[in-house]
């Protein structure tokens, strides 16, 4: 049975903040093209999960992989679900985001 692919609500918030962001650097139509190519991206991870690097250093199951050099996505697989937990632009600092008490949970 494959995957299915959840946002988190800060994963959505994350990437809503992102386009709104590269919207007024660039224009709406570049920022719909980036930011959908990171939804398809986080999609595609249902065939191969474990394509990520895995992050247990700051949470069990946790996988990192990131996009164009500028977007990491770190999510957790499970046995149905694939959830994405945080989508980062442009350095953010995974570290503090996944080790917060106030973000990201599984």
């Amino acid at each position: 049975m494959p995957l299915v692919t959840v946002f988190s609500p800060e994963a959505e918030a994350q990437l809503v903040e992102l386009r709104l962001y590269i919207a007024q650097q660039a224009g709406l139509r570049i920022a719909q093209t980036f930011t959908d190519a990171i939804v398809d991206h986080c999609l595609s991870l249902e065939t191969f999960p474990e394509r990520g690097v895995r992050r247990d250093d700051l949470r069990p199951g946790l996988r990192t992989i990131s996009l164009r050099g500028r977007v990491t996505i770190a999510y957790a697989a499970g046995e149905r679900d694939l959830t994405i937990l945080a989508i980062l632009y442009a350095g953010q600092d995974i570290n503090a985001v996944m080790r917060d008490p106030e973000g990201p949970e599984q």
